[in-house]
């Protein structure tokens, strides 16, 4: 990586990087966020072998709040929102990155299924954010009205649902039959379409869950070999304390060392335990940090550098 040789990367685009905090759930908006994430990621797929995952909180908690509204049917489960979300959010990267590169470059979206394990003690404990930031006051409303586990995003509040622990990725064989091709694959987005086993276990069935995308991609970059796992967020390093005067960066560091310290669940925590699952199980490099210095990132100068040594 340091040396500028071709490598093989995945890079997980935070919610950041489709929809700001605060900005409208607008196509528009979205599209805009996402031309700007597609240069940057049209520029590493020139020199290396780029494989994209993403968020999709904002989107799926949308289409959950499109659904409810309407009342002719029974609300869409989670699992089929994610498949919706997953296309729409695939859809618009892919175009974007096939507009910046050559005609030759394959680009495609792969609609993701995820396996977790039905009895996932997270079912019983929901941290995953989803949809819309609401005010404390719009928040509480919405709680008594829909039944929602609610809780803190920064300054803002949001829905929460259960985050299950990725066990597996069905559609690896098809991702690895598309990148021998040469495609720059989009898998996984929103964490994957999240699926369990029946109590038989002969077939798999959706269940009503939000995958972690960082928790995922950590998994798909191990399946699939990757180099370095870069986890693009919009802050440009994990500090402690954040948020308050006294925060402080961490630029290197190791599995071992970010285990002394506690990060906000269903936020940072996650990235964190990505990046350490992924330097442990494979002696490679994880960094975290801003999706405009992915470039800086990558030569070690930028993000939260975790590595199975310090030095």
């Amino acid at each position: 990586m340091h040396n500028g040789g071709r490598v093989r990367l995945l890079v997980a685009l935070g919610g950041n990087a489709i929809l700001q905090r605060g900005q409208a759930l607008s196509v528009s908006n979205q599209l805009d966020n996402i031309r700007g994430a597609a240069v940057q990621l049209a520029a590493l797929a020139q020199t290396h072998e780029l494989i994209v995952t993403h968020g999709n909180g904002p989107q799926v908690g949308l289409l959950a709040l499109q659904a409810a509204a309407y009342q002719a049917v029974p609300s869409y489960p989670l699992d089929v929102l994610g498949a919706e979300s997953q296309g729409m959010v695939g859809y618009l990267l892919e175009q974007e990155l096939a507009n910046r590169l050559p005609a030759s470059r394959i680009v495609c979206t792969l609609l993701t299924r995820v396996e977790v394990c039905a009895t996932d003690p997270a079912f019983a404990h929901p941290t995953k954010p989803i949809g819309p930031v609401y005010t404390r006051q719009e928040a509480q409303q919405l709680a008594r009205e829909k039944q929602w586990q609610i809780a803190p995003d920064g300054q803002y509040f949001r829905r929460v649902v259960a985050s299950p622990m990725p066990l597996e990725i069905q559609n690896i064989a098809a991702i690895r039959c598309l990148m021998a091709g040469g495609a720059l694959v989009i898998a996984a987005g929103g964490g994957g379409i999240p699926v369990a086993r029946s109590a038989d276990g002969h077939s798999l069935q959706g269940v009503e869950a939000v995958i972690d995308k960082d928790l995922c991609a950590g998994l798909l970059a191990r399946q699939l070999g990757v180099q370095c796992l870069v986890i693009a967020t919009d802050v440009r390093y994990v500090s402690l304390r954040w948020g308050q005067l006294d925060a402080l960066a961490i630029e290197h560091t190791t599995p071992d060392a970010l285990a002394r310290y506690t990060f906000a669940a269903g936020s940072m925590a996650p990235k964190v335990l990505a990046a350490c699952n992924f330097v442990r199980a494979t002696g490679q490099r994880a960094v975290i940090g801003a999706l405009n210095d992915i470039q800086s990132m990558l030569t070690g100068s930028a993000g939260t550098q975790v590595t199975a040594d310090a030095s």
